[in-house]
């Protein structure tokens, strides 16, 4: 069994297996229903309980009874929220895996030879990888689901939906279909924020995130586009609270309404038609739904959509430190009372931790007399802090309280800048990644380039591919603004952003020509 993320489906939808029933068959279904009901009334007539009664209005979405609401159909408030949800199809331009051909090939395949060609038997002894055939490259298309959480066309979605695309459509139930762009990711809770692009001021509809804390035995109802399907409807219960699978830090609801492919980045909705979850991963051992899905809670995915809709990314403290659980024999073995807490089992070279005076060994009990329960825990309320906060953190050294001020640091925005820091190493300095424009830029100076800044590489699915640019060019300068280093480029793109620019103009050199490029700007 494995829990997976909700990989987007196939744009040709997979077959529906299955057998369609006959209206005989379906008459003797529904006439033993009957049956069976009115054996119940008549048990509990036996038993002096009389059925609960309602008077309920055409519109009502449920009844009330002695232990709560209860939903006499889920299809008033299906026509409340199916508005706002919207299928997503990417295209990403990338060649899959299974589409890229091991290194050396030479060959594509076998040439067709008749079986008494004199070199049949030689293309047969080829090692097997001169052997298979290689694959065209082709662009991949997948889909997943999302939704409207404002009336100007932002959308909630999961990263894995997006990530690494280079064109995002989104299609309503009515079947309008519509360009989107990327706003911003944020891996380590798998979320994506995306705005549909639109030239008219056309107001869509749209949902809200509960405010209230969602409980064992709730009723859900998920809303999503499974295996291309398009607007499928499920409903369930939230059958557990802060789930941990092995995706960071944070909990995760889990779900017993029926998710599939397709359904990543889908809502499910309480019986107020407010979003309770993000879906983003199942537990199976097939990739098909067994019953039990996993979706990111309403109140960890406000806050991480607010932040990528206000500056394109996710700011979370960082400490600087490798943390493990502290077991019974772990507390005994340190003088503690009892387990609790997080153990340090290795400080970040030259992180916040280190240079605030933090050792391996030390037991942290409490940030800001917060107490901490586990690795876990301290690593979700670190993460809570902004960058630069100063925390008091207790720990447990030497078989006595102390209290240390950190002044956190940022957490790294990805694996790989994460273990380089890990590792002590200092950042590169060959090339500077500016994803704003889909370029890294050399060194200030590099190729003997005294005026400006170079190109060093072009990401091909930018808009600045798409408008010419390649390595070796020159920008010259950003918005009117002369270049002499990297930092200028990276301080001319901010200066656009804050003026609510959606380009950046810039003034490139390639060869002897100058000419002037806008080019598109991400969030972020």
């Amino acid at each position: 069994m494995q829990i997976a993320p909700l990989k987007g489906a196939s744009a040709k939808p997979a077959p529906i297996g299955g057998t369609i029933h006959h209206a005989k068959r379906a008459a003797r279904v529904l006439a033993l229903a009957g049956l069976l009901g009115a054996g119940v009334l008549a048990f509990q007539s036996l038993n002096g309980t009389a059925p609960v009664q309602a008077q309920l209005k055409p519109s009502d979405p449920g009844i009330q009874t002695p232990y709560g609401r209860a939903p006499l159909t889920f299809a008033d408030i299906v026509d409340k929220v199916k508005g706002a949800v919207v299928s997503i199809s990417v295209t990403n331009g990338e060649k899959s895996a299974e589409n890229k051909s091991p290194p050396g090939r030479r060959f594509g395949g076998l040439p067709d030879l008749p079986d008494d060609h004199p070199l049949k038997d030689f293309f047969k002894n080829l090692p097997k990888e001169f052997q298979e055939p290689s694959r065209p490259s082709r662009p991949q298309l997948a889909q997943g689901s999302g939704f409207v959480i404002s009336a100007d066309g932002y959308v909630v979605t999961n990263n894995h939906v997006v990530d690494g695309s280079n064109k995002i459509e989104v299609s309503f139930d009515d079947q309008e279909k519509l360009e989107a762009e990327l706003v911003g990711t944020d891996a380590r809770t798998d979320l994506a924020l995306i705005k549909i692009k639109s030239t008219a001021n056309k107001s869509f509809q749209h949902v809200n995130f509960t405010e209230r804390p969602a409980r064992v035995g709730d009723w859900v109802i998920a809303v999503g586009n499974p295996f291309g399907l398009g607007g499928t409807v499920t409903a369930g219960i939230v059958s557990a609270l802060t789930r941990d699978i092995g995706s960071g830090p944070y909990d995760f609801l889990q779900i017993d309404a029926a998710v599939n492919r397709g359904n990543s980045g889908g809502p499910t909705f309480n019986l107020d038609g407010e979003v309770i979850g993000v879906n983003t991963a199942i537990f199976s051992p097939s990739g098909g739904n067994v019953g039990i899905a996993f979706a990111v809670p309403a109140k960890t995915a406000k806050n991480v959509i607010e932040q990528l809709k206000n500056q394109g990314k996710v700011s979370r403290g960082w400490l600087g430190v490798k943390i493990q659980n502290v077991d019974e024999d772990t507390a005994l073995s340190l003088g503690l009372d009892r387990a609790r807490g997080a153990l340090i089992s290795e400080i970040t070279p030259a992180g916040p931790a280190e240079s605030s005076g933090l050792q391996p060994r030390d037991i942290v009990l409490a940030v800001n007399e917060s107490a901490i329960d586990d690795s876990r825990d301290l690593a979700r309320k670190i993460a809570a802090f902004t960058p630069d906060t100063v925390v008091d953190v207790k720990v447990w050294r030497n078989a006595a309280e102390k209290l240390v001020k950190v002044k956190l640091g940022t957490f790294p925005n990805s694996a790989e800048e994460l273990s380089r820091l890990e590792q002590g190493k200092a950042a590169p300095e060959t090339a500077t990644d500016l994803d704003q424009l889909g370029l890294k830029l050399a060194p200030s100076g590099a190729d003997g380039v005294k005026d400006g800044v170079a190109i060093a590489e072009v990401d091909p699915a930018s808009d600045a591919a798409q408008k010419g640019l390649k390595a070796g060019d020159v920008i010259l300068e950003v918005q009117g603004e002369v270049v002499k280093s990297v930092d200028d480029v990276v301080a001319g793109v901010k200066k656009a952003r804050d003026l609510g620019r959606r380009a950046v103009l810039l003034h490139v050199r390639t060869g002897e020509q100058k000419r002037f490029v806008a080019l598109q700007l991400k969030k972020g």
